[in-house]
């Protein structure tokens, strides 16, 4: 995810942000993003994040899709080159 925070955390702390199926469990996304990167991964956090009330042009309001975070710790001196 291209954002403010995942680019300080990228640049400060070796921390990538992925955008990640709300089922998939922390061992899941390691093991993916090891063989997907080639890298080793140190730890793995997680968040759910809620769908947000939105309203439309005709009645009433809906609602959008909630999905989850992971930030993905790599080991000093791997990097990710999501580019």
């Amino acid at each position: 995810m291209y954002t403010e925070k995942g680019t300080r955390l990228t640049a400060e702390q070796n921390k990538y942000l992925f955008k990640v199926s709300t089922r998939a469990s922390k061992a899941e996304i390691k093991d993916a993003v090891e063989s997907v990167f080639g890298v080793h991964v140190v730890k793995v956090n997680t968040m759910n994040r809620p769908g947000k009330k939105k309203r439309s042009r005709a009645a009433g309001y809906g609602k959008t899709a909630a999905w989850k975070r992971a930030v993905v710790t790599l080991r000093d001196k791997e990097t990710i080159d999501l580019v």
